[in-house]
């Protein structure tokens, strides 16, 4: 007898699906398996054998046949355990064929028939649905993800059987019904009204994260760099539904969505070691997982200490922050993962961590330079918000003035936002930072005077067309941030001095 169950694997963001065929034939008593398949699917036909037996399901003495289609695509993964199962019950008879037409089956199972979670069953049931499959037998561990795509009949089993007794029309408590997840209040633990001083730093934040504005921030040691970072998230805007299931996808195919369900609403803010492998920041292995500039999209990549970052894997960023993607080649394929995030870096200017103060830092020259260049200047080009914080003056420091909340700057940073998303209405741009390079003239516009002043500039600073762009784009968001359509003098020289100090550190 022949039967086929429909299941799904993951490549990249993207599900490929693939028709699981067993056929129970005449022969010598073999189980084999076939379809391009990695040793960990190839070990399902001993997981399965054993879990048939374990629970209850007598295999007859005849030639077991498995094919996985296409065979053009390798499989790998466990969550063909349950499929395969399935497969091989429908082709003995055990379960009615035509009710396994529109259903889709995943999960790992153990010796025992139970049935593990497995990654990824958020981007591979939102394709389902897309492709007119009107339901989807996965782990129970894995239904509140699989919850969050609306109009898909979901059903979470633990064992085997519970699969059976589904796909024979029987009904059990564990079955429900897919629906949205409730909203969780917002909670921002640490907010700017905390940090005393640094009003110019305070200030860039706030800029950057109105332009979604790559930020790099320069100072000595304790003057406050990773408080100011860590605070961003609270100034961030929340995120769409779309963008929150476009995150949660991600989190998703890592296996870390939390357990108790929901889409992820909160942006990411992630900040990884200074010891990350290219792979632990790109992605990487033989079918590639999503690294931390995919985890950080939609959000904040931080990256503290950079000049301690291997410069191999600090280059690697560059691609990514333009394209807001990253592509992996692999032999089996090319992966595509998001990576449309905001990075905020911070660093000292020395070893030591006290240039230029001559009274504190006894870095030679050649050490300052040897360290400052650790930063690629292609790297730095990339970086559109450059801002130095300072030693707090001890007045400050114990100051007990009001310092401007996080929900103040949150409030003018949405505005900015509509804006935005207003006059780039009917375009792919959702922020200043992202406009194309053709359309600069377009979204910022000078009067002729300013033009003149930008001549000026670009020569004095010795501006690649790039960085010169990017001055124009840092001025509209800050414009936005006046609520001014036009760009002003004042934002233009706000502008320049973000992009200024890069020049004195590195010349």
């Amino acid at each position: 007898m022949y039967s086929i169950v429909k299941t799904a694997i993951v490549r990249g963001m993207d599900s490929v699906f693939v028709g699981v065929e067993a056929d129970v034939s005449e022969g010598l008593p073999v189980f084999e398996m076939v379809g391009f398949l990695s040793s960990e699917v190839k070990e399902a036909k001993e997981r399965v054998r054993t879990a048939l037996r374990n629970s209850g399901y007598r295999l007859p003495v005849k030639r077991i046949t498995i094919n996985l289609s296409p065979a053009g695509v390798r499989k790998s993964g466990s969550g063909f355990d349950l499929p395969i199962a399935i497969a091989v019950l429908a082709a003995l008879g055990e379960v009615p064929q035509e009710n396994l037409r529109d259903s889709l089956v995943l999960g790992e199972i153990g010796l025992q028939g139970n049935v593990s979670p497995i990654r990824g069953v958020l981007p591979i049931v939102a394709s389902a649905a897309g492709e007119g499959i009107k339901r989807c037998i996965i782990p129970l561990e894995n239904i509140e993800e699989a919850k969050l795509i609306p109009g898909m009949e979901i059903w979470g089993i633990s064992h085997i059987s519970q699969g059976v007794d589904y796909l024979k029309g029987r009904k059990y408590k564990e079955t429900r019904q897919g629906k949205k997840d409730r909203e969780k209040p917002r909670v921002c633990p640490l907010d700017f009204a905390e940090i005393n001083g640094q009003k110019s730093a305070k200030r860039a934040c706030e800029a950057a994260v109105a332009g979604m504005h790559n930020m790099l921030m320069i100072g000595p040691p304790g003057s406050g760099k990773t408080m100011l970072a860590k605070r961003i998230p609270g100034i961030l805007p929340p995120m769409t539904e779309k963008e929150q299931l476009e995150l949660s996808k991600i989190y998703s195919v890592c296996g870390l969505l939390p357990k108790e369900g929901g889409l992820i609403r909160e942006r990411p803010f992630r900040s990884p070691h200074h010891t990350v492998s290219p792979a632990g920041l790109t992605g990487g292995g033989g079918i590639p997982k999503p690294g931390e500039i995919s985890l950080a999209h939609r959000g904040v990549l931080f990256l503290d200490e950079l000049p301690e970052f291997k410069k191999t894997t600090l280059e690697i960023l560059r691609q990514p922050m333009e394209e807001r993607q990253i592509q992996l080649v692999r032999q089996w394929g090319n992966f595509c993962y998001p990576a449309d995030f905001m990075l905020v870096a911070a660093m000292n200017p020395c070893k030591c961590g006290y240039y230029p103060d001559r009274n504190r830092c006894s870095c030679t020259e050649e050490s300052i330079r040897r360290y400052l260049n650790r930063i690629s200047m292609p790297l730095l080009d990339r970086i559109d918000i450059c801002v130095e914080t300072f030693q707090i003056p001890y007045e400050d420091l114990v100051s007990c003035g009001e310092n401007e909340p996080s929900e103040k700057i949150r409030d003018r940073i949405r505005a900015a936002w509509e804006r935005q998303k207003t006059r780039f209405q009917g375009t792919d741009i959702c922020y200043n930072s992202r406009i194309p390079a053709g359309d600069i003239e377009k979204y910022c516009n000078l009067r002729e005077e300013q033009k003149k002043y930008m001549e000026k500039i670009y020569a004095s600073l010795n501006l690649s067309a790039r960085g010169y762009h990017k001055i124009l784009k840092t001025a509209r968001t800050i414009a936005d941030l006046e609520n001014s359509e036009e760009i002003l003098q004042r934002h233009l020289n706000e502008a320049v001095c973000y992009r200024g100090l890069d020049k004195k550190y590195w010349g």
